[in-house]
């Protein structure tokens, strides 16, 4: 987007379903992205906002899970989603000292907007998700303000950039840079055209396990660029999925569950010190916060329909941590070190896709 050069500008079509107009999870109807970078020096680092819909997400909630592959990461708000199905905020991706902050603002601007909580009604549960950018941002000088996140939610927009941008700033990807993608497919049913997208926080794995399509392209770079022989996976990711898919909580945990499939087949094992963590949320069905006289009515799919949205949500996780790294420009950062850029070095070594 945004005249980026994608993965799929290179030749790689991933899997076998099709991608929506954007291949983006702002394909999914009401969902927006934006994004906040600070790129100063030591300080390489941001915000990315996903905005689940254009109305009062804290009055009309919708139906939400998450997955954790591997808890080593700091989320803060997961708790509620899986004792209540719901999500009631936007979902904030940042580095791992600010979740504080970041939590803290969103809890603001959702305070904003609705006076009656703290008064007549409960509190609010903010969602922030985060990866470990001390690498290249000097992530002790927490540099991340509310005002950085305000700006992420009110910059959110259909179309963004991808790579080196918001809270992908500073992340790795199996080495080498990796930051914020997106991808996305539909799935045909016999009911309807339905949509999945997928955004990613890519901070992962190592670069004699990374794979495109299939193709070992890690083996070909890992020598020349790190002229090591052994590589260690300290990284994580964060992986968010929107759907207008009808499915109920438990319905959309399985789905999330699959994001996995997508993640292995880019090169990761999912190493003991990786925050490997989806978070996902349907627009199909709205919540609504005030109890009324009337029984909720949540339409879902037969559980046979699953299969087409585990082909999507794995085909869209594959080519949103590809699209993460292909787009991600070169970043020098905390303390002089840098990390080269993936089109950079196929360029430089002359490495086809």
């Amino acid at each position: 987007m945004n005249g980026q050069k994608r993965i799929r500008d290179y030749g790689v079509k991933i899997g076998k379903l099709e991608p929506g107009k954007l291949n983006a999870i702002t394909d999914v109807g009401g969902v927006t992205v934006g994004n906040v970078t600070l790129a100063d020096g030591d300080v390489q680092t941001g915000v990315t906002a996903v905005l689940p819909h254009q109305g009062n997400i804290f009055r009309d909630k919708l139906i939400a899970s998450s997955h954790v592959i591997n808890g080593f990461g700091k989320t803060v708000g997961t708790i509620q989603i899986e004792e209540l199905g719901t999500l009631e905020t936007p979902i904030l991706l940042t580095n791992t000292s600010s979740i504080g902050i970041v939590a803290d603002a969103l809890i603001e601007y959702t305070l904003k907007d609705n006076p009656e909580i703290g008064r007549t009604t409960g509190t609010v549960n903010p969602i922030v998700g985060e990866c470990n950018d001390m690498y290249l941002n000097n992530i002790r000088a927490r540099s991340i303000s509310k005002e950085h996140v305000f700006q992420a939610i009110e910059n959110a927009s259909v179309e963004f950039e991808e790579g080196s941008v918001g809270a992908g700033r500073g992340t790795l990807a199996c080495s080498i840079k990796g930051g914020i993608g997106t991808a996305s497919r539909k799935m045909e049913m016999d009911h309807g055209t339905y949509t999945l997208g997928v955004l990613v926080q890519s901070n992962f794995g190592m670069l004699s396990d990374f794979r495109v399509d299939g193709k070992a392209v890690g083996l070909e770079l890992r020598d020349a660029i790190l002229n090591v022989t052994e590589e260690k996976d300290k990284g994580s990711i964060m992986m968010v999925v929107a759907t207008d898919l009808p499915v109920s909580e438990r319905q959309l945990n399985r789905i999330l569950k699959r994001t996995v499939t997508g993640l292995a087949r880019t090169g990761s094992t999912i190493g003991n010190g990786s925050g490997d963590i989806a978070l996902g949320f349907s627009t199909a069905t709205r919540i609504p916060h005030q109890k009324s006289d009337q029984l909720l009515s949540i339409p879902t799919i037969h559980e046979t329909d699953m299969d087409l949205a585990f082909r999507a949500v794995g085909e869209a996780t594959e080519e949103a941590i590809l699209n993460s790294m292909i787009t991600a420009e070169k970043v020098v950062g905390r303390d002089g070190n840098e990390r080269p850029a993936l089109k950079d070095l196929l360029q430089e070594f002359n490495i086809s896709l």
